[in-house]
């Protein structure tokens, strides 16, 4: 795949979630970014809002959880006819502290990205996953 703009954000975006970084995150959005969840699960809202509720947002899921996140396997990044979108196929797999077990949650993440900063986030993810299939893996 040819280097592009979008595939920087994307590999910023990836490393922010697996060092659990809700700050190094939200400065990849636009100050009046949108991050939604289609596919609603306990715990996080539809949609956040702006930057900074997004940034507040991540630090609180990600400061509740047991789940660290050890890799993102991509199993397809496709650049949009669309030159801001992108989209990504990933899987996130991780561990559960304590030992209790590992996770894999698929998911399709979609990003418009203007002028180098998401300015819509479209976030897939298996809810089952998530909320109660993580010890299954």
């Amino acid at each position: 795949m040819t280097d592009s703009p979008l595939l920087d954000v994307l590999a910023r975006y990836q490393r922010a979630m697996l060092r659990l970084d809700a700050d190094a995150l939200a400065e990849l959005y636009a100050p009046d970014g949108v991050h939604e969840f289609p596919f609603r699960f306990p715990g996080f809202p539809a949609r956040l809002e702006g930057r900074e509720e997004i940034r507040a947002g991540y630090k609180a899921a990600w400061s509740g959880t047991p789940a660290r996140p050890t890799g993102i396997e991509e199993t397809g990044v496709h650049l949009s006819t669309d030159p801001e979108v992108l989209v990504a196929e990933q899987t996130v797999r991780g561990e559960i502290a304590g030992g209790r077990g590992e996770f894999a949650i698929p998911g399709l993440l979609v990003l418009r990205v203007r002028d180098g900063l998401i300015v819509h986030a479209r976030d897939y993810m298996d809810g089952l996953a998530v909320t109660g299939g993580l010890r299954e893996q």
